[in-house]
């Protein structure tokens, strides 16, 4: 993992949250930290000159500030910054092009109150070549490593052993061994209601033990080769019977990070998000990665 940690900026509290997330990701990898600010996108096509400047003089000091305080809480980092006047939804993909992980927050300056995801951390999360890390407002003391031997960090993992995504595995069993984090791997599944009437089908007790037993080893085995790669992380393995986005948000509730897979589709190219983790993004009070993957 040569590439930098890529963070945006906007000055906006989540955006600060994001940052300081970022760096801390950076100093365990080792790489560099670059902050990103993108000028705010005006209406019209001629936006007058002061105005740039001001927007660009805005974002300098948005930068300044930023990376003055990373570089005194991380003297050993290596903290850049760079300028955008672009959209921040096309500087961010571009620059993101040369990152190896993308992190912003649930939302930035723009939105109103209530509004769980902002518009271009879902375009972030849709569309961005790298993995993208969303982090809310308070994620919690996973990347600032101040867990205490009796408080274990936890990271939780959507898998689904009937068709594994190595890429987003890779991650969750990475971070968590580096953040010496406990990983818990959730897979999950649901009768379609609209196919199956509740009347028709009835799980017994039996019939649900038997299914769990058969995905348990299921997943157990479709592990295996991670967990001989990383073989210093406790996984602890969950088959539920349940909708995979409620799963994943009820066994997210004291994680530190959830890790979701998004299929990349060349046929949309301002990307798209699936269901459960565009569920999962509105929801999580957890920094949430969405890690794209092939097929």
């Amino acid at each position: 993992m040569s590439q930098p940690v890529l963070a945006g900026v906007d000055g906006s509290e989540r955006s600060s949250a994001a940052a300081d997330w970022a760096a801390h990701e950076a100093v365990l990898r080792g790489v560099p930290l670059l902050l990103f600010h993108a000028s705010v996108a005006l209406p019209g096509n001629t936006v007058p000159g002061p105005a740039l400047d001001r927007l660009r003089h805005v974002g300098a000091r948005i930068l300044q500030r930023t990376v003055a305080d990373l570089c005194e809480r991380h003297p050993h980092l290596d903290v850049r910054a760079e300028q955008a006047d672009d959209a921040p939804v096309a500087a961010l993909l571009g620059a993101a092009r040369e990152a190896g992980l993308l992190v912003v927050g649930m939302r930035g300056t723009g939105g109103f109150p209530g509004l769980a995801v902002g518009s271009v951390a879902l375009r972030m999360a849709a569309a961005a070549p790298c993995p993208v890390v969303l982090v809310p407002h308070r994620p919690g003391t996973f990347g600032a490593g101040t867990r205490t031997a009796r408080d274990t960090a936890q990271v939780v993992l959507g898998f689904d052993a009937h068709r594994p995504v190595g890429e987003a595995a890779d991650f969750a069993f990475w971070e968590a061994e580096t953040h010496t984090a406990g990983l818990r791997v959730v897979q999950a599944w649901v009768v379609p209601a609209e196919s199956v009437s509740p009347r028709i089908l009835v799980v017994t007790e039996e019939d649900r033990a038997t299914w769990e037993d058969q995905e348990v080893l299921r997943l157990s085995d479709a592990l295996r080769g991670w967990q001989d790669k990383y073989p210093r992380v406790t996984v602890r393995t969950d088959v539920m019977l349940l909708h995979p986005a409620e799963a994943l948000l009820n066994t997210s509730r004291s994680a530190d990070l959830l890790v979701v897979g998004r299929r990349t589709d060349p046929r949309a190219t301002e990307g798209r998000l699936g269901p459960v983790t565009h569920a999962v993004l509105h929801h999580a009070r957890c920094p949430v990665a969405v890690v794209p993957h092939a097929g």
